[in-house]
């Protein structure tokens, strides 16, 4: 089963075991994970579950898309690495993906 390394903004550490199939946003509130709000269920319709990609995983997500991006302009502080974690889709060849969580959504 994959792993997710959460780090929060104020550098704590929590890892997960995901489901191959399932999104980062819902191994995150299935987890408990704070900074993770999901206020739409993962429907790309909000940017409450913003996350920031560790640089060395963003190059093997799938790219955002037109509406993905257009959610993120909702986001505070959005940066290069910046991503909605509904729409990362955990499978084995992301297994260890580090994700931070920004200070608020």
């Amino acid at each position: 089963m994959p792993k997710i390394l959460f780090i929060d903004h104020s550098g704590e550490r929590r890892e997960v075991d995901a489901k191959a199939g399932t999104s980062i946003m819902e191994a995150a509130v299935q987890n408990m994970i704070p900074g993770i709000d999901a206020d739409c269920g993962g429907a790309c319709a909000c940017a409450t579950c913003h996350v920031y990609v560790g640089a060395e995983w963003a190059a093997k997500l799938k790219t955002k898309d037109d509406m993905e991006d257009s959610m993120l302009d909702f986001a505070e502080n959005v940066q290069d690495t910046s991503r909605l974690s509904c729409q990362i889709i955990m499978s084995n060849e992301l297994d260890g993906i580090t994700v931070t969580t920004p200070e608020s959504q």
